[in-house]
């Protein structure tokens, strides 16, 4: 069994030949899992800190039970195995791009110093990189925040860029404009000569994603209202993504998509049944992606535009500080 499958893994800070053990720094848990956790617990930052440790002691992982998702971590390489592939050495800090649902996890300090208020969570432990996994090297211009937030989400802007260049002068509608993915996702699919719509849930963010300038349109609509998604963005796009971290966002995605367009699906809390027998209901012709977090170069990518687009950086830091 592949270890994403697996319920529990040997999270032992042992390696093997071709593993490479890292001391963790920092925990960054994906939107989706940590607004279930925040929900459940009523926002209940002892209580969400609580049962993060008990998933984690009980898995040997990071994988929320209910939304199968999990995130990412930062931290300096420890030891490497002599047939590793992955070019890191011991004393550099990293950052993991596959998900912490298949990382061997253990945690050594209690989270002692996380007030289980936010995604980011600062952390003392280790974790195990298989031969097959992903990692890159923190970027020295980026506080390892800000890096590890945009490496969370680094596959969105990457995939969208590929999409956006297959249609001539496509509009591409965001769910989510004004989140991590959505305002990457957004400002990549600008740079590749796209007319974009942003989806934002209320009007301050609204505010944020007008000033931003990434974003030809931006419009207020709930995204688990099809009608009112399909309404707000007008003419379907020919390009819809998915950014939001709330179940029940898959009519409205391919309500406001064009025939022969394409909808590509990056939130974690996506039902994709739903999603397949939404789209025969209604008799929809579209392509519909699952977006997997990984295109060759997305973090290059990622970090890239946020160097050329300094109001997706002002909109991470906005989000880093309320965090």
């Amino acid at each position: 069994m592949l270890p994403q499958a697996a319920w529990r893994l040997d999270a032992s800070p042992e390696i093997s030949e071709d593993e490479v053990r890292v001391r963790v720094e920092r925990l960054n848990l994906d939107a989706a899992s940590y607004r279930q956790l925040s929900e459940k617990h009523g926002g209940d930052g002892a209580a969400i800190r609580a049962e993060v440790l008990e998933i984690v002691g009980a898995r040997g992982k990071m994988h929320n039970p209910v939304t199968g998702s999990g995130g990412m971590l930062i931290g300096v390489v420890e030891e490497v195995g002599p047939r590793s592939p992955l070019g890191v050495q011991p004393g550099d800090r990293v950052a993991t791009l596959v998900s912490l649902t298949l990382t061997p996890l253990r945690i050594t300090d209690g989270l002692r110093d996380w007030d289980g208020r936010g995604e980011q969570v600062p952390a003392a432990g280790t974790a195990i990189l298989f031969g097959r996994s992903i990692v890159g090297v923190l970027p020295a211009d980026l506080a390892p925040e800000l890096a590890l937030a945009v490496y969370d989400v680094c596959g969105a802007p990457a995939l969208t860029d590929r999409v956006v260049r297959g249609y001539d002068r496509p509009a591409v509608a965001v769910l989510g404009g004004a989140g991590k993915s959505g305002s990457l996702a957004l400002a990549a699919a600008r740079l590749a000569g796209a007319r974009t719509i942003g989806v934002v849930r209320d009007e301050g963010e609204a505010v944020a994603l007008r000033a931003a300038g990434i974003a030809d349109v931006v419009v207020v609509a709930d995204a688990r209202n099809p009608v009112e998604v399909a309404a707000a963005v007008g003419e379907p796009a020919t390009v819809t993504v998915v950014c939001v971290d709330v179940p029940g966002c898959e009519h409205g995605a391919i309500l406001a998509t064009a025939p022969g367009g394409t909808v590509i699906f990056f939130s974690m809390a996506t039902s994709f049944p739903a999603a397949a027998l939404g789209a025969e209901g209604l008799a929809a012709d579209v392509t519909m992606l699952i977006g997997n977090g990984y295109v060759p170069g997305h973090a290059e990518f990622a970090v890239g535009l946020l160097r050329r687009v300094p109001a997706v950086r002002s909109l991470f830091e906005a989000r880093l500080a309320r965090d």
